[in-house]
């Protein structure tokens, strides 16, 4: 289970960088940051892919590649999108927790998994991460009310973190329930076979961003070169490599454990962005971690008291 867990990090490591390259690129819409980086994360999957494809062309199905599409779309592409747009609309900090109650979700929408513990014993670990969201959002519209922002806009960005939200809940449940059920490809080239799949969408997806206008922040300057440089790493760091680890973590954690691993990506995105901000978390915030970690770490001790049959 420590190997686990320790994938289960490395992934939230990484996927919290998602977070921070739509506040780098203000001026770049959601749908052109969510080509970009699919597109890029489609080549580089493909390029890895290559020595593998003599192989595993006799082993990937039909079924798995209607999997993949799906997955892909609802849980890379859709995603991308929601998260963009509620972190250039609300900010790092609420689009991020609002995105963190993805364990509960999971948890919840997990809980009758083969592994799974009884809601009733994941209540109070379940109550903290929740008490901890809560601290963020009074946090937010707290500060937010006190600086005169546009309300609207951040509600709009509220409801994109909420679709982001839902999509990727499915995604976490349907991509662990896949795996656990058909389990002929290691997590390496469960993640490449995603992201070419990704990829094949993402051209579909990238045509309308360079076609349509898209609203961006007024006077943001459009740096290409930025906007090449932080696809790029996004694309390897969070899609290819993240998603290897979130992989592994997901065949080894049931999936109420694995539910609560990706408050890591919460914990880390929130990191980033004080980093970028050059500022120190405010009392709420840093409430909202301690709660945030205090229960991750008291599901991670009910799981390994749970007795194995």
């Amino acid at each position: 289970m420590g190997k686990g867990i320790a994938y289960g990090l490395a992934a939230g490591a990484l996927w919290g960088l998602v977070f921070l390259a739509p506040r780098q690129l203000p001026g770049f819409s959601p749908l052109e940051l969510s080509a970009a980086r699919y597109v890029l994360y489609g080549l580089v999957s493909a390029v890895l892919l290559a020595p593998l494809w003599p192989r595993l062309r006799h082993t990937v199905t039909g079924n798995d590649w209607r999997a993949l599409f799906r997955l892909s779309l609802v849980g890379n592409l859709v995603y991308y999108l929601f998260v963009a747009a509620a972190v250039q609309m609300a900010g790092i900090a609420p689009a991020s927790l609002i995105v963190g109650v993805l364990p509960v979700t999971v948890t919840l929408v997990g809980s009758r998994d083969h592994g799974a513990l009884p809601l009733s014993k994941l209540a109070g670990p379940l109550a903290l991460i929740a008490a901890g969201i809560a601290c963020i959002n009074v946090d937010v519209f707290t500060h937010a009310a006190a600086s005169g922002g546009d309300w609207r806009l951040t509600l709009i960005g509220i409801v994109c973190a909420v679709g982001a939200l839902v999509s990727w809940t499915w995604y976490a449940v349907a991509n662990a329930r896949y795996l656990a059920k058909f389990g002929h490809f290691t997590s390496q080239e469960w993640s490449l076979l995603t992201g070419v799949a990704t990829g094949v969408l993402a051209i579909a997806l990238a045509i309308p961003a360079v076609l349509l206008p898209h609203p961006v922040a007024a006077g943001a300057p459009r740096d290409w070169q930025m906007f090449l440089m932080v696809n790029i790493a996004v694309a390897i760091g969070a899609s290819t490599i993240g998603n290897a680890f979130w992989n592994a973590a997901s065949r080894i954690l049931p999936l109420t454990l694995s539910g609560q691993m990706i408050v890591f990506e919460t914990l880390f995105a929130l990191v980033y962005g004080f980093v970028y901000e050059q500022r120190l978390p405010r009392l709420l915030e840093l409430a909202a971690i301690v709660l945030l970690l205090l229960g991750v770490s008291a599901s991670v001790r009910l799981h390994a008291k749970r007795p194995t049959h």
